[in-house]
């Protein structure tokens, strides 16, 4: 196994950034997504568009999914002309989305011991994937995991091995805890700070900083700072189905979650103000409309 061709299943904001970055780090990269538009764009960035899942399997060594649902995880590798499809032995499938564990196991038993199916989710948004600021959660077969070290590193920051299969899920779980408690936090304190008087980009700056930082802030901070959520690195109703993972997960364990349950409550009211299509940072315009706040 090469390595030198890979595929990419799902071409949106992910999946996009992430070839570019594959094709810039000499990478041959073929690609399939249902949208024609997304295609077309990925072909004007140097990629290889496929007529499907089949096609791109026969065409690369490794396989990337970053689809936005487990029906489309499904239809890609057990359709007719999905990647089981391609009569391939010795493929490997880089589960990358945030899914259930128990349907990712699912879906990697019924690629048997012909392909072999990594669970490896992405820490990083939209924006920070156009960057190549993402970690990938590796987890599964550690010689596939292996194998696949040099394609994670062209679209990557860092990686990290985490054992058994499903560990990279798991991870990836406790991870968007944080991120979708940092966001609204970062929300709440750009709202207290303009309500006060005090201009947002200065609170950007000097809040940034200091110890009240985090990833989130830094990442998320200036698209509170303009008031302006498109084009979203990560989309409210997107996250809504990574919320209720989270959620159902941790009560499975017996876990509390309770800051994830208060900072949910905001997603839901971005969702009900019309913002799903709209990046997550727009949990601050909710609390600007709570806080009766309008900016000069």
């Amino acid at each position: 196994m090469t390595n030198n061709n890979v595929g990419m299943l799902g071409l949106g904001i992910m999946g996009s950034a992430m070839s570019v970055n594959l094709i810039a780090a000499g990478f041959k990269v073929s690609g399939f997504d249902v949208s024609p538009q997304r295609m077309e764009a990925f072909a004007k960035a140097g990629g290889t568009p496929a007529l499907s899942p089949r096609e791109v399997a026969r065409q690369a060594d490794v396989v990337i999914s970053v689809l936005p649902s487990v029906a489309a995880l499904d239809r890609c590798v057990s359709a007719a002309d999905g990647i089981l499809a391609s009569g391939r032995s010795d493929l490997v499938l880089v589960e990358a989305s945030t899914f259930p564990i128990e349907d990712k196991l699912r879906i990697r038993d019924l690629c048997g011991s012909g392909i072999a199916m990594l669970d490896c989710p992405l820490s990083g948004t939209g924006a920070q994937a156009v960057t190549k600021d993402l970690s990938v959660y590796a987890s599964g077969d550690a010689a596939a995991c292996a194998r696949c070290a040099p394609v994670f590193a062209g679209f990557a920051r860092s990686q990290h091995y985490l054992g058994e299969f499903g560990n990279g899920s798991k991870m990836k779980f406790v991870a968007n805890l944080l991120v979708a408690i940092h966001n609204v936090s970062t929300a709440e304190a750009f709202v207290l700070g303009m309500k006060a008087g005090l201009d947002p980009q200065m609170i950007y700056q000097v809040v940034g900083d200091g110890a009240g930082s985090s990833r989130m802030f830094q990442v998320r901070g200036p698209m509170m700072v303009r008031g302006e959520y498109e084009p979203a690195t990560m989309k409210v109703d997107i996250w809504q189905k990574d919320m209720k993972i989270i959620a159902e997960f941790a009560a499975g364990l017996g876990a509390p979650t309770p800051l994830l349950a208060a900072s949910a409550a905001y997603y839901t009211a971005a969702m009900a103000q019309g913002r799903g299509g709209e990046d997550t940072a727009a949990v601050c315009a909710v609390m600007e409309e709570m806080a009766h706040h309008r900016r000069a």
